[in-house]
């Protein structure tokens, strides 16, 4: 919308200027014809031919200053345009144009210009993304894969029972994690190509957090994790499928990133007509560095635990809340634990 005016001022100008070279021409043309009127004595063929020339003349002027502003004005960022855009099509993303006027007094080149330039750089970005994504996730993928491979060949050569229970317990595990990362990039692929296509409804978000605790609850009591729960009773119109990834996520990581004998918190409270749910734990914490990154795809700031996870689980769960319409946040310090603010906002469907 803030393009608009620009777009009206530049044509309300261009039609002054029209209308200043007619009129300008139109007068030159007249004071010229005065004189050589008062000289011939009203001599009708010698003003016809004194006002042809006159006419040419102007005309010719007025031609050869057009020409001049349209090759400066017109050809000039046209050629720019067509230019960068071969650049564009042919996958050169870095490609960017120099606008010519200030922004309060853009034309419609500038604005064309502005455009090319947003649309180059998302596409330059969507590139970056596309290939850190392809590479991170080969690597992911070879990871488990080569532990799969590695065991199953001390598997076949190994005779102890008790060996060979831990390599098929070590080539199980390998299995699950490639199974965990291909559901969740199928999950993102889903969330960021098809969207959500989900019936929302009423959902009582006490009892979904409580159903989501219950299945860490083994977990919780082998590293002797203390649990707090401060639940409100809040309903809210969501997908309870879609409330589910988000829950199992960061009460996963939290429980992963707490040493044995620490504290998780989960609350629940309401806010206005939002709803307001914080999931903290006392464990290693996140640095600044790694929390300005927690969300990107494959990133894992405590690599210590690489080998539990793929570092799609936070990218999944902002996409997850951003679909939904709420926001997440994280407050962190090292050593002293995170926590992990998720807001879900009240629609009207």
């Amino acid at each position: 919308m803030r393009n608009a005016p620009r777009r009206k001022t530049s044509s309300i100008k261009g039609y002054l200027i029209f209308f200043c070279t007619v009129a300008t021409t139109v007068t030159i043309a007249l004071m010229l014809f005065m004189p050589v009127y008062e000289r011939t004595e009203g001599n009708r063929w010698i003003l016809a031919i004194t006002m042809l020339l006159i006419i040419v003349a102007l005309s010719a002027i007025g031609t050869g200053a057009d020409l001049l502003r349209r090759k400066i004005m017109i050809d000039r960022p046209v050629q720019e345009i067509l230019s960068a855009t071969e650049k564009i099509a042919a996958g050169d993303f870095s490609t960017r144009l120099t606008t010519i006027h200030s922004y309060e007094k853009y034309d419609d080149y500038d604005l064309i210009k502005e455009n090319l330039n947003a649309m180059a750089a998302e596409l330059e970005k969507s590139e970056t993304l596309h290939v850190d994504f392809v590479s991170n996730i080969s690597h992911e993928l070879k990871t488990p894969l080569a532990i799969i491979q590695n065991y199953v060949g001390l598997l076949q050569r190994e005779t102890d029972a008790e060996k060979r229970s831990k390599y098929t317990q070590t080539i199980v595990d390998a299995t699950k994690r490639l199974t965990n990362l291909i559901h969740n990039v199928l999950k993102l692929n889903k969330l960021e190509n098809q969207g959500l296509r989900y019936e929302y409804e009423r959902v009582r978000l006490h009892d979904s957090l409580a159903e989501s605790v219950l299945g860490f609850e083994d977990l919780l009591e082998k590293k002797s994790i203390e649990l707090v729960c401060d639940l409100d009773e809040v309903e809210i119109t969501s997908v309870p499928s879609c409330l589910e990834i988000v829950w199992n996520n960061l009460l996963s990581n939290a429980i992963k990133f707490t040493n044995a004998g620490g504290r998780v918190a989960i609350t629940l409270k309401k806010q206005g007509v939002n709803a307001v749910v914080t999931v903290s734990d006392t464990g290693c914490g996140i640095s600044p560095e790694a929390g300005a990154r927690i969300f990107d795809k494959f990133y894992q700031g405590d690599t210590s635990h690489s080998q539990e996870g793929n570092g799609l689980g936070l990218a999944l769960v902002k996409k997850v809340i951003d679909v939904l319409g709420g926001e997440i946040s994280v407050k962190s310090e090292l050593g002293k634990g995170s926590a992990f603010t998720v807001v879900l906002k009240e629609l009207e469907r």
